[in-house]
């Protein structure tokens, strides 16, 4: 028996619409001014997982940089950020994922990024150390606003700057990120978690 030509029409029109909504929507395009738009920066965190940076977008995060064998500002950044999430967690009822990342990749492997999270009992994913695969880490700090120049003995001079991103890894509030905690950033990452 054959179906008459409007039947037809319609049960094809009901097989072809549930594909259409089924398609994930083209993730929008990133804002002019996002730390994402930084080309093919592709990272390896602690825990050997390798990433792209701009696969952070869609959720607030603190950014810094530092390295594995630093023994004085690099140790006090990392505890600051305990610190600083301990406190937005007492506030917010949420806490904020960190990634630092070193500018001593051809030190700090996989390995030493481990040993330093271990020393610090810090853990990926919520709070990732992550060495550059490929790309600018030099790129990276300059749009961080964070300096750095290695030293004759191995070692690096540099500030300890964090700046807190949005979901679109626009910068909204920096910080540095040694002694006592900024009030202000504190209520930048409060205001972010909750909306308000």
């Amino acid at each position: 028996m054959r179906l008459p030509r409007h039947l037809l029409f319609l049960l094809s029109l009901a097989l072809v619409v549930p594909l259409a909504h089924a398609t994930p929507p083209a993730a929008a395009a990133l804002p002019e001014n996002s730390v994402y738009r930084i080309p093919a920066l592709t990272l390896r965190d602690q825990q050997g997982e390798v990433f792209a940076f701009d696969s952070l977008r869609g959720e607030p995060r603190i950014v810094g940089m530092f390295y594995g064998s630093c023994q004085m500002a690099c140790p006090l950044e990392i505890e600051y950020l305990k610190r600083l999430r301990h406190v937005v967690l007492a506030k917010s009822g949420r806490s904020i994922p960190v990634l630092l990342v070193s500018f001593d990749p051809a030190r700090d492997d996989a390995a030493m990024l481990r040993k330093v999270a271990g020393e610090h009992h810090v853990q990926a994913p919520t709070f990732r150390l992550a060495r550059p695969e490929h790309g600018d880490e030099g790129m990276l700090a300059g749009v961080l606003g964070i300096a750095y120049r290695q030293l004759p003995g191995g070692g690096f001079s540099h500030n300890v700057k964090v700046s807190l991103l949005d979901a679109n890894g626009r910068i909204v509030a920096s910080a540095n990120a040694s002694g006592t905690l900024d009030r202000a950033f504190v209520e930048a990452i409060v205001a972010l978690r909750t909306g308000h």
